[in-house]
């Protein structure tokens, strides 16, 4: 089956996905794009074409055309009939094909060159697009080869499977650009399935299992009513089995390489770790070219640090497993454990190798997860948990209900709701004490996360088991306050909620879980703006901690997001640190994710944006690599990368985090994300859009009843927003009333940025003065936080620039510049980098701004305020060119280059 018009249009009918070429093609001639069936190569030969603005001639052969000399020759001559050199060509095949069958005598051979040569010389001002390239006839491809020669201008982009870079040379050209076609990445994969309207989740392991190949994900994604939507146990008898359409892709796929690599592929994808070494001992000294023959059609990625073989998609690995007969795979089972260097991986594979109805194998399988779950491999631990479990007699039922709770928590510290859901119904089907089952339904919904579907029955299940068990209950009331929560936007029924757990846990002398409710009260307590918040956190602190907790469950964490909520970051610091390590000793990934962000936001407070970027990194890299819900990493990675390094990958983080929240109900997450989002378009100058985002906040956090104002930060920049567009009396209003709140609950922290915008108030108003003062007390206050202070210094220098006092304006850009510029916060640096440019190359020659005429002034008024060009001349009744035209003399006169300078330079029209 060929990759190209099935899946182009297949891409088209999911929906626009943003084109793979890399921008440095641009320009170059000769273009070789390479990849493995499915990975966009026709897309991506389409839009270069399209970039290159000349009109597309697409050859596309087929695999039956690789074995008919000249027939390459033939469809070009065929596609350009109306131009003589053509018909020519033409009569020329066919009169070799007449002589002698084929073109092969030196005489036929040079008069098609000549011809095919006249022909490129003869076509109008075009690309040669030819798709398919693999299966381009040797002879055409010999002819082709030639004749491009002598037509070095003709733009030829060449799509195929297998050609790499540094190899002999092509038949476009030798110097021929060679770009192997990158997968999608997750956002791009969201955006191609976006009408299929999948949860989150599902999108994710989509974009795992198909490793971004665009046609494999349609097909998964089309398919995923199909058994391999959950791969539980990859190399279990019953395992999955891909859906027919990504079956036939990934046959064809792994059909691109040899008998011998397929074999050796088959058993890497039976070790959950295949490495070199491995390898190696099991193919001997053929092993080096055949992973290499694998690598060149994208089947592995060989350059992992650790030494690892990784499968660009994981569906390769499901496809080639399947294909195994059972005994077939104990068999391979078993020479990989004889080949296998370390323990735990040889206990697996001995498991494996055994029978299932072998009992000796559940043995083996759950000391090799105990020894997994001491070195910290806890994916690992989940399976191998899991697999004892199933494989302990059902006669034996108290041990098989040990072994599946021990596997339910594995799977839940992994976040694997897969396995949590396998485990539980082990749990469930046996004969268990109401404790036991209880401790089930517990570690299902902590693997759930933020995917929990039939919520209120599960809940209702737990209550039951417990029921006349206070201790119990309590747990479970902690995990439904949770919910209420997140879920239900509702934090006064999960702060009553919380309230009832830690009665209940009191009344039956459960310390630890009297520990955990009380956290969890304290949480919604400090959202809810309740004066007692900080006693309940003193009194959880003050209980020993008599068993294990979910280390972002405990009391120390929640103490460490009160200090970053009241600008303490380094004393978030110093307590986040010990809670990482527990987290990661525990292999609880939610409560590492938590632990990492919270992290990232105090290094980021405290103007260690290197660190902070490490941090986010960190937990985005683990949030995908489970199957956590990607909204909170998202929302830590917009405001990390948006501050630190890039304002457009920040962007799309934030969008993700929206999208991903909506369709997950998680409205905690939707505000924060929104927020993030509202400010990254307010500092890149998007007002309008802003604003929309932030009010959308505002509305969310009034229907969750926060009424805590330092718990997110969003007053001020909706404010902000509020005064570019010219709402000064809404900014004003808003701001009292955060400004009084906070003070009433003792918010002190919140204060400094409000009063950056009531300084941008009063410069709006005019007064330049006040504002002047405002902004320099406010820096003054904010010298413990860099980024912060360096974001009001340069606000005070918009300030006084505005108010015609340069030399006070430069001292101030100069300041926040050198702040931003030794913390890292390099989109900042690179706004106070401008601020200084226009200060000092655009002096005005009288010490006063350079006068607008009414029709310029208008025109500036509406662009600061966010309109666009089309908005402004529906709004002047001018042509959009008029507006362009007249912008572009306010930027000449008032020293600009954006419209983000213009937003802090011009008052914008009041709407």
């Amino acid at each position: 089956m060929p990759d190209s018009a099935m899946w182009t249009n297949a891409f088209h009918e999911a929906g626009p996905v943003l084109p793979v070429v890399p921008e440095d093609v641009h320009g170059i001639r000769r273009v070789v794009l390479f990849g493995p069936p499915g990975s966009g190569k026709t897309t991506a030969a389409g839009a270069l074409g399209r970039r290159l603005g000349l009109p597309v001639l697409r050859l596309a052969p087929r695999p039956q055309d690789a074995r008919v000399p000249c027939a390459g020759l033939l469809e070009l001559a065929l596609a350009l009939p109306s131009l003589p050199a053509a018909r020519e060509l033409t009569a020329g095949l066919d009169e070799a094909a007449d002589r002698s069958g084929s073109p092969d005598d030196a005489g036929s051979a040079l008069r098609l060159r000549r011809q095919t040569a006249a022909l490129l010389r003869e076509v109008p001002p075009m690309t040669l697009v030819v798709d398919n390239a693999q299966w381009l006839d040797p002879a055409s491809a010999a002819v082709l080869g030639w004749a491009l020669r002598l037509t070095p201008d003709l733009p030829v982009i060449a799509a195929e499977r297998t050609w790499r870079p540094g190899a002999a040379g092509h038949w476009c050209g030798e110097d021929a650009c060679a770009v192997r076609v990158p997968p999608l990445t997750a956002p791009q994969v969201a955006t191609l399935l976006s009408p299929y309207r999948l949860d989150p989740r599902e999108v994710t392991r989509i974009h795992t299992h198909s490793g971004g190949n665009p046609a494999l994900a349609l097909a998964l994604a089309r398919g995923r009513g199909h058994t391999a939507a959950v791969p539980i146990a990859p190399d279990a008898e019953d395992g999955p089995v891909l859906p027919p359409p990504a079956r036939r892709l990934v046959g064809e796929w792994l059909g691109t390489v040899s008998g011998e690599v397929q074999e050796l592929l088959t058993s890497a994808a039976l070790d959950d770790r295949p490495d070199l070494d491995l390898l190696g001992d099991l193919a001997g000294p053929a092993a080096e070219g055949l992973l290499a023959e694998a690598e060149a059609a994208g089947l592995v990625d060989l350059g992992q640090p650790d030494g690892t073989v990784r499968f660009t998609a994981s569906a390769i690995g499901t496809e080639l497993v399947a294909r195994l007969p059972g005994h077939a795979r104990r068999l391979l089972h078993a020479r990989l454990a004889e080949a296998s260097r370390d323990g735990v991986r040889r206990d697996r594979h001995t498991a494996l190798a055994a029978d299932a109805a072998d009992p000796r194998s559940a043995g083996h399988a759950a000391r090799a997860a105990v020894r997994a779950r001491l070195r910290g491999e806890h994916a690992l631990a989940a399976e191998l948990s899991l697999l004892a479990a199933q494989r302990t007699p059902h006669d034996d039922g108290d041990l098989l209900t040990e072994r599946a709770l021990i596997a339910a928590r594995d799977a839940a510290h992994y976040g694997d709701l897969s396995r949590g859901r396998a485990a539980a119904r082990l749990v469930l089907g046996q004969d268990t004490t109401p404790a036991q089952r209880v401790d089930a339904l517990i570690a299902l919904i902590d693997a759930s996360g933020q995917h929990l579907h039939g919520a209120d029955e599960l809940f209702a299940d737990a209550l039951h088991a417990a029921a006349g068990r206070p201790g119990l209950t309590a747990q479970v009331l902690i995990r439904q306050s949770v919910w209420a929560n997140v879920n239900e936007g509702d934090p006064h029924r999960a702060c009553a909620l919380a309230g009832r757990a830690t009665a209940l846990a009191e009344a039956a002398g459960d310390t630890a879980t009297t520990v955990m409710a009380l956290t969890m009260q304290a949480r919604l307590q400090r959202v809810l703006g309740h004066p007692d918040a900080e006693t309940t956190l003193s009194r959880a602190l003050s209980l020993p901690r008599t068993a294990p907790l979910p280390v972002n469950g405990t009391p120390q964490h929640l103490a460490a997001r009160h200090s970053l909520f009241d600008d303490r970051p380094d004393e978030a610091r110093t307590a986040l640190l010990p809670l990482l390590v527990e987290a990661e000793r525990t292999g609880d990934a939610e409560a590492t994710v938590d632990i990492l962000r919270g992290l990232a936001e105090a290094e980021l407070r405290a103007g260690r944006c290197a660190r902070a970027l490490d941090h986010a990194h960190r937990a985005q890299a683990l949030t995908d690599g489970t199957a956590l819900s990607p909204a909170p990493a998202c929302y830590t990675s917009a405001l990390v990368e948006g501050t630190a390094r890039r304002t457009d990958l920040a962007l799309v983080h934030a969008r993700r985090g929206v999208d991903t929240a909506r369709q997950e109900d998680n409205r905690v997450f939707l505000s924060r994300n929104l927020f993030a989002l509202g400010h990254l378009l307010l500092v890149t100058g998007r007002p309008k859009e802003a604003l929309e985002a932030l009010e959308e906040v505002r509305d969310l956090e009034e229907l969750q009843q926060v009424h805590d104002p330092s718990v997110l930060r969003w007053h001020a920049d909706l404010a902000e927003a509020l005064v570019t567009l010219g709402h000064l009396e809404r900014a004003h209003a808003l701001l009292t009333d955060t400004r009084r709140t906070a003070t009433d609950l003792g918010r002190h922290a919140v204060l400094p940025p409000l009063e950056r915008v009531q300084a941008l108030l009063d410069a709006a108003r005019g007064d330049y003065d006040t504002a002047a003062r405002r902004l320099t007390d406010a820096a003054d206050r904010l010298r413990h936080l860099p980024v912060e202070r360096g974001r009001t210094l340069l606000a005070l220098s918009h300030t006084e620039r505005r108010g015609r006092r340069r030399a006070s304006a430069r001292a101030a850009a100069q300041s926040a510049a050198d702040l931003f510029t030794a913390h890292g916060a390099h989109p900042w640096a690179e706004a106070a980098a401008h601020a200084l440019h226009r200060l000092e190359h655009n002096p005005p020659d009288d010490g006063a701004r350079p006068r607008l005429t009414r029709a310029e002034q208008r025109c500036a008024q509406l662009a600061a305020g966010g309109a666009s060009n089309r908005d402004i001349a529906a709004a002047l009744t001018v042509s959009v060119k008029t507006v362009e035209a007249t912008l572009t003399r306010v930027y000449r006169k008032l020293g600009l280059h954006s419209r983000v300078q213009l937003a802090h330079t011009v008052v914008p029209a009041r709407e």
